[in-house]
């Protein structure tokens, strides 16, 4: 199956030559990805890959990146973080119907990964909780696609926490 993701990263000051950078990113596979390099400093790749499953070609990617680019840190995959207007496009809504969805079904709704006055989302949390509600025309790729970049989103934060951390926190904030 084919799915499509961008994989975004930060770069160190001696990857940043556009062509060169090209050039390593093909060899290690990335053949598949259109490059971005229009913010100084940074890398965007947005794959189309061919994969037994999402998380497969969300992993593979990421390898064929760190094989090309050892220094670049990796700052977001994505689909993953979204507003309700995001979710309502997807979803074929009007953002006031998905407010209204949102704000009537406040304690099972998931709960915002930023709450103010702009907040936002996982992805693949809102897309399954409306896929259990059902009645909306969910693609099915988006909603596999939002759970692998989600699981690299998280696995990153963790690993930014010393170990002795996240133990101690999960029983906190679960």
């Amino acid at each position: 199956m084919e799915y499509t993701f961008t994989l975004k990263y930060q770069l160190a000051e001696q990857d940043r030559d556009p062509d060169a950078l090209v050039g390593r990113l093909g060899d290690a596979g990335c053949d598949d990805a259109l490059v971005g390099i229009g913010q100084p400093g940074r890398l965007a790749l947005e794959f189309t890959r061919e994969a037994e499953s999402a998380q497969d070609a969300v992993r593979s990617a990421l390898s064929d990146v760190k094989r090309a680019v050892p220094s670049a840190k990796l700052v977001e995959a994505v689909p993953d973080f979204v507003g309700l207007t995001d979710v309502a496009e997807l979803v074929g809504v009007s953002r006031q119907a998905m407010r209204k969805l949102m704000l009537s079904h406040a304690a099972t709704f998931p709960l915002p990964v930023h709450g103010g006055s702009f907040s936002f989302w996982h992805l693949a949390e809102v897309m399954g909780w409306l896929e259990a509600k059902g009645g909306y025309a969910l693609e099915r790729k988006m909603l596999e696609i939002a759970r692998a970049a989600q699981e690299v989103n998280l696995a990153k934060e963790v690993g930014r926490l010393p170990a002795a951390s996240v133990s101690d926190l999960r029983v906190l904030v679960t």
